[in-house]
């Protein structure tokens, strides 16, 4: 009943405290909040400075990635609709998600302002029915 005599350290530290090894339970304990702190502060920030897309007349270019990047060429003759959605958090914070569907696939661009967003599909839209058109 170790654990009992160390009322005012709480549950978590009265186990680290009565087991042999809460040095090393401590350790794993400090390495896991930092892996936390990382994956929640750093990880975002870096994903969201690694977007990159661009429409070009033939073709939408995505890259994106925090460690790995991925870069995606989708050519306009390929995109068979464009949806534009915005669920209450992105609608609270003005943002929206583009998604390109293709026979394979949809493929997004999260977190784009409302207005550049509804930009992005006008214009992916109107390329390929251009394309559709000749």
């Amino acid at each position: 009943m170790k654990g009992i005599a160390y009322g005012g350290v709480g549950l978590l530290g009265a186990i680290m405290l009565a087991e042999p090894l809460g040095d090393l339970a401590w350790l794993g304990f400090a390495v896991a909040l930092l892996g936390a702190a990382v994956v929640a502060g750093v990880l975002p920030e870096l994903r969201w400075r690694r977007w990159r897309y661009e429409i070009r007349e033939d073709e939408v270019d995505l890259m994106r990635g925090a460690f790995v990047v991925r870069r995606t060429i989708i050519p306009i003759r390929r995109v068979q609709h464009v949806d534009t959605e915005s669920g209450p958090l992105q609608d609270s914070l003005q943002l929206a998600t583009v998604t390109f569907h293709t026979a394979a696939g949809g493929v997004a661009i999260p977190a784009l302002g409302k207005v550049e967003a509804e930009q992005v599909r006008s214009r992916v839209a109107e390329l390929a029915r251009t394309r559709d058109d000749t």
